[in-house]
């Protein structure tokens, strides 16, 4: 199966797919439309002369799949684009049958070619909408997944590695749904020519050429400032006589490009600046959300925690709870709290295990640890060594979806990019934890860290 689908997307097939797909659940969905109205008799009771079979409503049908199909190609639904939502797909869908069902009931109100029931025509566009809504979700996850295993990749060269070349960096981390594999990037400043977690430094723009060749790039892709007009215009006449795609990704004058809204009037482009988005309401609304789930597990699973408290104090001396200063929201210190899962005093041990660190960057981590009681290491596997930082979320220290909260050591390695995730409060769990790799690298959490933090939404 999935062998059919990598000669699909190769040979540029799936939309018609899709198509295909499109035409069969039209009419399946106005025969569920027919049924619902004249064997159900949803609506009311069909009498023996306004009963109609199926194939009296069969030219109807098949006219309504012509009308739908075209409208959803006007619509784009067949564009194939990446990065549209669901609710792009949703809306479109919606538009198309909207306009679709007005035009059959155009078409009725003036041939009237028998005496057809009003409802059907509701029920219609009820089905028809969510057939392909849900079909459209369907797509979306498979298409996620047959890109996570290689299928349909495009293979991208990012030239530029400056805020703007992250911030793309961060988009294709967080959602690698979108089927993007950056096989590195270049820039011509010797200070940026290092690798940022899995992307790799390939030199600078004078390899490109080569690079394109030996990577098998599908698409190189321009992050360059604005002021490297002459430059852009090479590489792009470059990739063009390498038989390439090129696109630009402006980076408008320096400003950080999840803050800038696009809009137009008839064709001409509109640039604007939001402020960022967790703030004012926004911000309200996850600290009531803290607060209530903080609150509410904290009282009722008080007994699990008293329990487990004894537990630790049971197994090793020392106390209950381990407490060590963290840097939270904007670089201010706090107190976090957790249930020890160390012997007493295994901080001081630390220099003496640094050889055995298996982290990249500022972060020490030991995958067996000498130091984790039997107890800590339940807990670890459980992630019940993390609940007393319900209180610091409750306090406000913390909430409960954000950043890993860093030591102060940590954040004195910082490189300035990397201070970003500062501007919003840690986490108990955040983006990279749930991000399904466990090899995540110390820039790789940066650029989710970042992500969140510029693209919160309750959904997110």
């Amino acid at each position: 199966m999935h062998d059919f689908f990598r000669r699909l997307v190769e040979r540029g097939w799936l939309r018609w797919l899709w198509m295909a797909l499109d035409i069969v659940l039209i009419n399946v969905a106005f025969f569920f439309a027919w049924w619902t109205r004249y064997q159900l008799e949803l609506g009311g009771d069909v009498e023996f002369v306004s009963y109609r079979t199926f194939e009296d409503y069969l030219p109807t049908s098949l006219g309504l799949t012509l009308l739908m199909v075209l409208n959803l190609q006007l619509e784009g639904a067949y564009r194939m684009r990446r990065g549209t939502t669901w609710v792009d797909e949703v809306s479109a869908i919606l538009h198309a049958n909207a306009n679709t069902i007005l035009l059959i009931v155009f078409f009725y109100f003036f041939t009237r070619p028998f005496a057809y029931s009003r409802l059907i025509l509701f029920y219609v566009a009820a089905f028809v909408f969510v057939f392909l809504a849900v079909a459209r979700l369907v797509q979306r996850w498979w298409m996620g997944r047959l890109r996570r295993q290689g299928i349909g990749v495009t293979r991208a060269l990012v030239v530029g590695a400056d805020e703007t070349g992250r911030t793309l960096m961060r988009h294709i981390v967080a959602q690698p749904d979108l089927g993007y594999q950056i096989v590195g990037f270049v820039d011509d400043n010797p200070a940026r020519q290092h690798d940022i977690g899995r992307f790799q430094a390939l030199g600078g723009t004078d390899t490109i050429r080569r690079l394109v060749r030996d990577h098998q790039v599908d698409k190189v892709i321009l992050t360059l400032p604005w002021q490297e007009q002459q430059k852009i215009k090479e590489i792009m006449e470059e990739c063009e006589q390498a038989g390439v795609e090129s696109m630009i990704v402006p980076d408008l004058f320096q400003l950080s490009l999840t803050r800038v809204s696009l809009d137009e009037i008839r064709g001409v482009p509109l640039i604007g600046i939001h402020e960022p988005v967790l703030t004012g309401a926004n911000l309200a609304l996850k600290r009531v959300i803290d607060i209530a789930v903080s609150g509410l597990f904290l009282v009722l699973f008080s007994p699990l925690w008293l329990l487990l408290a004894l537990l630790i104090k049971i197994e090793s001396p020392g106390p209950v709870l381990f407490q060590q200063t963290r840097v939270g929201r904007n670089g201010h210190n706090f107190t976090i709290y957790k249930f020890r899962s160390m012997r007493q005093d295994a901080e001081q041990e630390r220099d003496k295990l640094s050889h055995q660190n298996e982290a990249d960057g500022p972060l020490f981590k030991i995958r067996n640890d000498p130091r984790v009681t039997r107890m800590g290491r339940f807990l670890r596997k459980t992630s019940l060594d993390e609940i007393p930082q319900l209180w610091n979320v409750l306090k406000g220290d913390m909430s409960l979806i954000g950043p890993r909260p860093a030591l102060p050591t940590e954040v004195a390695q910082y490189q300035d990019w990397h201070h970003k995730r500062l501007e919003v409060a840690p986490g108990l769990t955040g983006l990279w934890q749930v991000s399904g790799r466990s090899d995540v690298t110390f820039d790789e959490m940066m650029l989710l860290d970042i992500y969140y933090a510029e693209r919160w939404s309750p959904m997110l």
